[in-house]
């Protein structure tokens, strides 16, 4: 049988998503992701470098994922906010991910740091044509939005403390598409529209 490299690749990346979702990048182990991948050690550093350079290619895939899921040009600022929150609670592992790669990194550069500027700077273009074209400030109002989505996931204990222990997730989504609808309303216009 003739080696599938591709499918190696694909196999450890899935498996290194995981271990790294669990873990971070500082208690992830190249010997779990290479035995979860049913790859050796070795083809993780020669297909990938590092630790933190397949934690950055985990990312990157994990970008890449998102922006075909979920595009701001799919409708309004709520919709997309509605559809990035489903995303999120499909995949908890991206969330977990873009924590950990915060706790660990804090506000140094991250991996393809300039690539995900890129990527976030097409997001936003993307999103100016579901809100008014003189809106001041596009990128917080981008910004602003992932906050909705992100807190609202990634402080579950937060959001029971403050909505009380029967709020569910199902109930928060109609409030977060609507916060964002808020949001891209022209300043001055209360109508939330």
């Amino acid at each position: 049988m003739a080696y599938d490299s591709t499918a190696t690749k694909e196999r450890i990346l899935a498996a290194a998503s995981t271990e790294f979702a669990e873990y971070g990048v500082a208690g992830a182990r190249v010997d779990r992701i290479a035995a979860n991948a049913q790859a050796n050690k070795r083809a993780i550093y020669d297909y990938f470098g590092d630790k933190k350079a397949l934690f950055a290619a985990v990312l990157e895939n994990l970008m890449t994922e998102l922006a075909e899921a979920v595009s701001p040009s799919d409708g309004d600022l709520g919709t997309y906010a509605g559809l990035l929150f489903d995303y999120h609670r499909a995949h908890p592992e991206a969330m977990r991910l873009l924590l950990w790669e915060a706790l660990e990194m804090g506000d140094n550069p991250v991996p393809d740091e300039e690539a995900r500027t890129h990527h976030y700077a097409n997001k936003i273009e993307a999103a100016k044509a579901t809100f008014s074209p003189d809106h001041p400030d596009p990128n917080s109002l981008m910004f602003f939005t992932l906050g909705l989505v992100g807190w609202s996931l990634a402080m579950p204990q937060v959001r029971r403390m403050m909505l009380g222990p029967n709020s569910d997730l199902d109930t928060l989504r109609p409030a977060i598409c609507a916060a964002a609808r808020h949001l891209a309303a022209q300043p001055g216009d209360t109508s939330g529209a």
